[in-house]
């Protein structure tokens, strides 16, 4: 089972928090899960349910919640922001706090990686463990961001249905080397039904925004400062090459380093499997049965 929970964020914001536990009991009462608490980060237009898989098989033996962070999913779009690094921030450490989660696990994915190993810089107190999956410490660039305009741009929207969305972003999409099922099935999770098609529920110029708070530096000097157990994650087709991850381990104090074939960007999505060999020994050593 799958519940809300308001989380309330910097400057008020409202987020939608989702806890995952275990089915109803027999008779009717709701058997919630009390032990170390995971929190789940998504990356940037994702939102919490991407992480519905992860968060069930983690939810049999710990409290695993996952965030829709500020201007995604469920939580609260605010049309001037802010969504700036150190907001997204503060909105991971609300949640962690107004949960109770702490000492917590923090799982992230790209942007939502970059949130996590920050909070854990910043705030070493609230977080007991780490999983960095496929994002890089490196400076992407104003090219990269001028490529992310062009992208969005692209998109040939509305989406007359959901099939139509599956088949672009699995296959259309000028930037997918080869067709990828699993990414369409990843887009369609983000689309509403609009009076004219479906329509992401985000804002793409909300998306470019948060995004130029992070492209343009490298995150190196506060990844150093993760004093917790740390997995760096990468799919073997992602975006985060080897060297890069290898050198993210070597820098970080507690760093480890896994790897998922047969995966691209979205690890956790493409490969849950992978995904799951590569993190659930990591996660067994730093979480408590």
């Amino acid at each position: 089972m799958v519940r809300r929970i308001n989380v309330t964020g910097a400057g008020g914001v409202r987020l939608a928090a989702w806890e995952f536990a275990d089915s109803p009991k027999a008779g009717g009462g709701a058997r919630v899960s009390h032990g170390p608490g995971v929190l789940l980060l998504h990356g940037l237009m994702g939102r919490g349910a991407h992480w519905a898989r992860t968060a069930r098989w983690l939810s049999t033996r710990h409290r695993a919640v996952a965030l829709d962070q500020r201007g995604h999913g469920r939580s609260e779009k605010p049309a001037d922001g802010p969504f700036d690094r150190g907001t997204y921030v503060a909105d991971a450490a609300a949640a962690v706090e107004q949960l109770g989660l702490a000492p917590v696990t923090l799982i992230g994915h790209s942007m939502g990686a970059l949130t996590a190993w920050q909070l854990a810089a910043r705030r070493p107190d609230l977080v007991a463990g780490l999983v960095i999956c496929d994002m890089r410490a490196s400076a992407l660039g104003s090219a990269s961001q001028a490529e992310w305009a062009q992208w969005f741009s692209s998109w040939p929207l509305p989406f007359a249905t959901l099939a139509d969305v599956r088949k672009w972003f699995g296959e259309d999409d000028p930037r997918l080397e080869r067709p990828n099922p699993a990414r369409g099935d990843f887009f369609a999770e983000i689309m509403a039904e609009r009076s004219d098609g479906w329509r992401p529920v985000f804002s793409r110029r909300q998306m470019l925004k948060a995004r130029a708070t992070w492209v343009h530096d490298a995150h190196w000097e506060e990844l150093a400062l993760v004093q917790c157990p740390t997995l760096v994650v990468r799919g073997l087709d992602g975006e985060l090459g080897r060297a890069e991850a290898q050198e993210m381990v070597r820098v970080l104090p507690r760093g480890e380093y896994a790897e998922v074939t047969d995966a691209g960007h979205l690890v956790h999505y493409d490969q849950p499997e992978g995904w799951r060999r590569a993190v659930e020994p990591f996660l067994a050593s730093v979480l408590p049965a």
